[in-house]
């Protein structure tokens, strides 16, 4: 893909809203230029237990990262002043950089906004951080669910305790926010000549998951509690334990589903709280009847809304997401056929990417197209894993 063939960007991002954003743009066609720092490869390494894999399934485990291909990869420690150098040097030569560092990190290196947009008026520097670079709980530390303490008021069906969604809710919707915000920064970089510091926070990309009860209740106190509050739309287990479910919200769509299941008295009902609870009962038991393959080719001939409700294996074999290039196969050097995700946002013709590249892979090829001699390179790559990597979480 070519749209944004003539985008250029560093990105230092390490955690998972950064490298989604990047990954968007990459995808794309931006020429994404991924800074790996070896401490963060080593402590993620650790975490995950990548560790403990021979070379072999570290070449693997890297080209199933699938947020990191598509782009170029150097890897350089950013608490060498030499390295932070070379990186204000590549900074001049692009025109986003994406950070995920906790406010102030990359500013004590030299290589914040303030010391790179000097050099480059135009530059658009993007930085996600958990709650921002601004407010009360600017230097808040956290991940994921953290950010999540409105939204996670409203998941779950149990009126007495919230759940944890089980999938990473704020890191994706602020990856995709960054990319919307990346472009429209560049956009007026490019009609102004001025660049500007954006600054994308999960706790503020979290808040609008709640954007629909936020336009409809003017006053939150008004707002529905928690809890199964709808008999026309929920989670149906079926005779074989298999799960579907259903939202036929529009009163044609209701009507046609309560025929269906052969309960056409139901659609009369379908605003009244007190019959709420029978027509759950009932429903239930009606799907307890037969297994989900019944209902699936029942509600399909019938033409109401369902799905059946997928474990991870079962999405990604999906044949209607296989057909959109949505779930995709790459081979890697070795001859390995990887699964992947394919990107959510295709313009034109669709051309499956290549496999991430190990770390490190084009520090030599960057470094010299900034003049760098070899030597020079490899003094950097010496001081890799030195005493003087800073704090950076």
């Amino acid at each position: 893909m070519t749209a944004l063939k003539d985008l250029r960007v560093l990105d230092f991002s390490r955690l998972l809203p950064g490298p989604y954003c990047t990954w968007l743009l990459a995808d794309q066609g931006a020429e994404v230029i991924r800074v790996e720092h070896p401490r963060e490869l080593e402590k993620q390494a650790r975490v995950f237990g990548w560790d403990k894999l021979d070379d072999a399934g570290r070449m693997r485990q890297r080209a199933r990262d699938m947020l990191a291909r598509g782009k170029k990869s150097i890897c350089l420690d950013l608490g060498d002043p030499k390295a932070q150098a070379v990186l204000r040097s590549l900074a001049a030569t692009v025109d986003v950089v994406v950070e995920d560092y906790r406010p102030g990190v990359l500013d004590s290196l030299g290589l914040g906004y303030k010391a790179l947009s000097a050099e480059t008026p135009k530059l658009v520097y993007v930085s996600l951080t958990l709650c921002g670079q601004t407010g009360p709980l600017r230097d808040k530390p956290g991940h994921d669910p953290v950010t999540l303490a409105g939204v996670l008021s409203r998941t779950g069906e149990d009126p007495d305790a919230p759940g944890l969604p089980g999938f990473a809710a704020a890191d994706i919707v602020t990856g995709a926010h960054a990319a919307f915000a990346t472009l429209a920064a560049v956009m007026q970089a490019w009609a102004t000549a001025r660049g500007q510091h954006v600054d994308v926070s999960m706790s503020d990309c979290a808040l609008v998951l709640l954007a629909n009860l936020i336009a409809r209740h003017e006053d939150p106190a008004h707002i529905p509690p928690r809890g199964a509050r709808r008999a026309d739309l929920g989670l149906w287990r079926c005779a074989d334990g298999a799960w579907l479910v259903t939202t036929d919200m529009e009163p044609r769509y209701w009507a046609t589903f309560c025929a269906a299941m052969g309960r056409p008295e139901y659609a009369d009902w379908q605003f009244d709280p007190s019959r709420r609870q029978q027509i759950r009962d009932g429903l239930q038991a009606t799907f307890a009847s037969q297994p989900r393959s019944h209902w699936l080719l029942h509600l399909a001939e019938a033409g109401t809304q369902f799905a059946p409700v997928n474990d991870l294996a079962e999405a990604l074999a999906e044949p209607h997401f296989r057909a959109r290039c949505m779930v995709i196969a790459l081979e890697t050097s070795g001859g390995d056929r990887l699964t992947q995700a394919g990107p959510p946002v295709r313009l034109g013709e669709f051309t499956a990417p290549h496999p991430a590249v190990p770390p490190g892979t084009h520090t030599a090829e960057i470094l010299q197209a900034l003049g760098l001699e070899d030597r020079a390179i490899n003094a950097l790559a010496a001081h890799q894993t030195g005493p003087s990597t800073p704090a950076t979480t």
